[in-house]
């Protein structure tokens, strides 16, 4: 486990407010908010976030406006500098993630990719409205 006093990622205020909400409700003891890339996802990578009262070895944790991120060794490369937020709109409301290394990404915010990387496990495998 690595903590660092840098911000390799941080969450807006509205973030913020929306993710101790959602922690308080969770039970879990000493949870915060877990933030990954997996394969997948119409423009090659996806985000991913849950839950988690784990510390697993290699994570980064951050404390930032009174919530724990967690980011696996893996996804850190891909995530440094951006920031969690909380969106709203017509069609409800949900995380989604600020990420300055992203150079495409869906129309719907859930998936990007980065200069120069060809889309993991196949081209477009998952994700945003594909039929």
């Amino acid at each position: 486990m690595t903590a660092t006093a840098a911000k390799d990622i941080t969450i807006s205020e509205f973030g913020a407010q929306k993710a101790i909400s959602i922690l308080a409700g969770s039970g879990k003891e000493n949870a915060g908010v877990r933030v990954f890339i997996k394969s997948g996802g119409c423009s090659g990578y996806q985000y991913g976030m849950a839950i988690d009262d784990r510390e697993l070895e290699g994570d980064l944790i951050v404390y930032d406006r009174g919530v724990k991120l967690l980011v696996d060794s893996m996804s850190l490369s891909l995530l440094r500098g951006s920031e969690v937020d909380f969106v709203e709109n017509m069609m409800g409301g949900g995380f989604t993630v600020n990420n300055p290394n992203a150079t495409s990404s869906c129309g719907c915010g859930h998936s990007f990719r980065t200069d120069g990387s060809a889309s993991p496990d196949g081209e477009g495998s998952g994700g945003c409205g594909s039929a």
